[in-house]
């Protein structure tokens, strides 16, 4: 199980840190892949994290400005936010699958968080 938290309602040019927790399965063996859909648009992959933390994908449109990181530890993934511009409102969810790779393929994860919300409005 994957329960996203730490969406909310935050101004252009804000900041949010959005937290995925795992469970019932060896979250530390696992890829994980943050993904957002926006009203009426596909889901699109943001960014993943290998296992380990070793390597780190993002979409263009985020690059720069979102960070992934994760804590094995806790069996917990986030997803750092800046500079938050209104085209990134959608939901985000979390993923866990094998592989994390440059091209963010939605269908390569195995396990999905319910999402939360992030809206950037002023």
């Amino acid at each position: 199980q994957l329960v996203e938290s730490g969406g909310g309602l935050v101004q252009p040019g804000g900041s949010l840190r959005l937290s995925c927790a795992a469970s019932g399965f060896a979250f530390d063996v696992y890829a994980i892949g943050w993904f957002r859909q926006a009203p009426g648009k596909e889901r699109e992959g943001v960014s993943c994290i290998r296992m380990t933390g070793s390597s780190t994908h993002y979409a263009d449109s985020v690059k720069g400005r979102f960070a992934i990181s994760r804590d094995d530890a806790k069996n917990t993934a986030y997803l750092q936010i800046n500079s938050l511009k209104p085209s990134d409102t959608a939901t985000y969810y979390c993923a866990a699958g094998t592989f994390c790779r440059s091209s963010l393929d939605s269908y390569e994860y195995d396990y999905w968080g319910q999402g939360t919300q992030v809206t950037v409005s002023s």
